[in-house]
């Protein structure tokens, strides 16, 4: 039986038939659905982890009881996961282990380019890396295998294009093992110093064996013919393959770390002109070059910047695209992403704004209150920075700073990595003033479930954190809640804690209007005889608002009543509409 399947979910399918027992994971697009599509299997235990951390761990200790386990994440997760990462190079598994890794070239949905294939070099551990979704499915069971037969964690790397294209599957059965008996081994799973000099040794000697492995493993192939060769891997193999057919020698390499050498020589000795094509950085190009073979183009002709296409292949090699690329379109203007119609987040940005209020910002849809017109937002690093980073910003900047600075960080993203920040704002005593906008889901990724919400990954009642205890608790006295929909309220609050002289606290909570139990309400409406056509509702950058004709027009399709426009008229020409 053959399905069709974005890459994600064939992943999903491939972890199913492995027989994998548990997957944890914290939501990051381009990855999200590995873990969404797995949780359609009810006989794999699948959560969201508070972050990618928590997620690796959940899954060593799956592991170690001797259960296959699997975690998810989007490449800059995969930061946050690295410090089980390196020593899990060290200790080995139990039970299988696949770590999930999807980069975003060209940057679609992230805050920079990284090529998580550094990780497998620097930890020493196996990578696979599919070309199509079949492979996806593949290559994710048998990484299991890998895993267990070399005593190591696997890492699968997709891409964003991998991840979210589809092709077809032939789909399996569910193979259930037995769990690996666990028997207690201090000297391979407790990293102190002394048991961790003796396991580098075993590390070095399983990346030379997977090494061999590679040379002739089916997940490396020679296809095609001629005195020119490319070796490539991933998306780009399927770039290559479009542009070239079968005109050109090609090396597929499925296993990207370790890399093999006798393989790549031979190739080379093969051709009379040699290519390495790859997205991101030269990984496979600095291999082929310590081996000592001479390359006809590498980064030469492909920037280590953004993604690649057919037509950008085709072009770096002098030669036409192919037919099924329809390259008449031309360039296409840009529309740059905005916060939604009746946003919660919009008010207090706007406030912010008007306010002048210097603003750290963190990573989520709210991020897009940098845009313009409100450009409320001064930085934006990294998950739950936001808030350190204000410590930082007040300590250098002093009282003249801190009356006139705040943090701005969601719900998911605080539970992830803010809280420790705000952890040291109480310890070490400076008078920051934090804001969580609280819209009771994950909304960036596509509105998963968090412990913040009162729901699980399957959308079951779980425990519910109370933020405004948890703020509490770590050491902030001052915690107030607003509706970021009264302008008024939120002005009074931000004023307020900037100028208290101790740390504090602000929930702007309102759920996301794109959640289904959320209520929209009938679309506002323009008196055009009120309207001066001053554009104060303009101000907010709501999408619903726009003028014509030199009068404020409301799109009904778009608005969803929200009300905060109608606070910014002076002259009362925004009227409510009727409940649904």
């Amino acid at each position: 039986m053959k399905d069709l399947m974005i890459g994600n979910k064939a992943v999903a399918r491939g972890i199913y038939e492995s027989g994998c027992t548990v997957i944890s994971s914290y939501p990051g697009t381009p990855s999200t659905e590995i873990t969404e599509y797995a949780a359609d299997y009810t006989d794999m235990h699948c959560e969201w982890a508070p972050n990618e951390k928590v997620a690796l761990e959940v899954a060593f200790g799956a592991s170690l009881a001797g259960a296959r386990a699997a975690c998810a994440m989007k490449h800059v997760g995969m930061n946050v996961a690295a410090d089980p990462l390196f020593t899990l190079s060290y200790t080995g598994v139990n039970g299988g282990l696949v770590i999930c890794v999807a980069d975003d070239p060209g940057m679609h949905s992230s805050q920079n380019e990284q090529d998580s294939r550094h990780y497998a070099v620097s930890a020493k551990v196996p990578m696979l890396e599919p070309a199509d979704s079949m492979e996806c499915k593949e290559f994710a069971k048998a990484a299991f295998e890998l895993s267990e037969r070399f005593d190591t964690p696997v890492m699968l790397r997709l891409c964003t294009r991998i991840a979210h294209a589809q092709s077809l599957v032939e789909l399996g059965e569910r193979e259930v093992k037995e769990n690996i008996k666990y028997e207690k081994n201090g000297a391979k799973f407790i990293m102190m110093p002394g048991n961790a000099k003796k396991r580098h040794p075993i590390v070095e000697a399983r990346t030379a064996a997977i090494a061999q492995y590679a040379e002739d493993c089916p997940f490396n192939r020679i296809e095609g013919e001629g005195k020119m060769g490319i070796i490539t891997s991933g998306t780009c193999y399927q770039y290559v393959k479009e542009v070239f057919g079968d005109d050109v020698k090609i090396l597929k390499l499925g296993i990207v770390n370790p890399l093999p050498e006798k393989l790549i020589k031979d190739f080379a000795a093969s051709v009379e002109k040699l290519y390495v094509v790859e997205e991101l950085d030269p990984v496979i190009e600095t291999h082929c070059r310590n081996l000592g073979i001479k390359l006809d183009g590498g980064k030469d002709m492909f920037p280590p910047i953004g993604e690649f296409s057919q037509q950008f292949i085709a072009s770096a090699f002098g030669k036409a695209a192919n037919e099924c690329v329809d390259a008449s379109v031309g360039e296409i203007p840009m529309r740059p992403p905005v916060m939604c119609a009746g946003c919660p987040h919009r008010g207090i940005f706007f406030t912010l704004s008007k306010y002048k209020i210097n603003v750290l910002g963190d990573i989520g849809c709210y991020t897009l209150g940098a845009q313009a017109p409100l450009a409320a937002i001064d930085s934006t690093l990294c998950m739950g920075a936001s808030i350190s980073g204000l410590h930082g910003f007040n300590l250098a900047g002093g009282e003249d700073m801190e009356k006139k600075s705040v943090a701005v960080i969601g719900d998911s993203t605080f539970l992830h990595s803010g809280v420790t920040g705000l952890i040291n704002i109480a310890y070490n005593a400076t008078n920051s003033t934090v804001i969580i906008l609280d819209n009771s889901i994950t909304g960036m990724t596509g509105h998963q479930q968090n412990p913040a919400t009162g729901m699980n990954l399957r959308g079951e009642p779980a425990s519910k954190i109370d933020l405004e205890a948890l703020c509490r608790a770590v050491g902030i006295e001052r915690v107030r809640v607003v509706d970021p929909y009264n302008l008024k309220e939120c002005a009074d609050a931000i004023k307020e804690e900037l100028a208290v002289s101790e740390p504090s606290v602000i929930i702007s909570r309102r759920p996301c209007v794109l959640l289904k139990t959320v209520k929209a309400k009938k679309p506002l409406v323009i008196a055009e005889t009120d309207c001066r056509g001053c554009k104060a509702c303009m101000k907010l950058g709501c999408p619903a608002i726009s003028m014509k004709n030199g009068k404020a027009k409301v799109d009904a399709t778009l608005c969803v009543g929200c009300g905060v426009c109608k606070q910014l008229c002076a002259f009362d020409a925004i009227k409510d509409g009727e409940e649904k």
